[in-house]
């Protein structure tokens, strides 16, 4: 069973921040190890999502790389605010 990371994400990140109707996720691209995808959140929510000293989208990540390594597959993970 292949995880879906974009709705992952989305369901980790919208009971954080103040505008959940803004957050975007989108995969960049899909190679055979590598899977890129791009978080984009209002830009009120940017320091939310990050978190202090980065702590948040760590453990975020953290989150991601578990999935994928289960299915061998590798995740980076853009945020960035619009």
């Amino acid at each position: 069973m292949a995880i879906d990371f974009e709705k992952l994400l989305k369901n980790i990140v919208e009971p954080l921040v103040m505008n959940p109707d803004d957050v975007l996720v989108k995969t960049l691209s899909e190679d055979d190890n590598v899977i890129t995808i791009q978080l984009l959140v209002h830009s009120d929510d940017l320091g939310r999502v990050i978190g202090k000293g980065g702590k948040l989208a760590g453990a975020i990540r953290t989150i991601c790389y578990a999935g994928a390594t289960k299915e061998g597959k590798r995740v980076h993970i853009d945020i960035d605010a619009f």
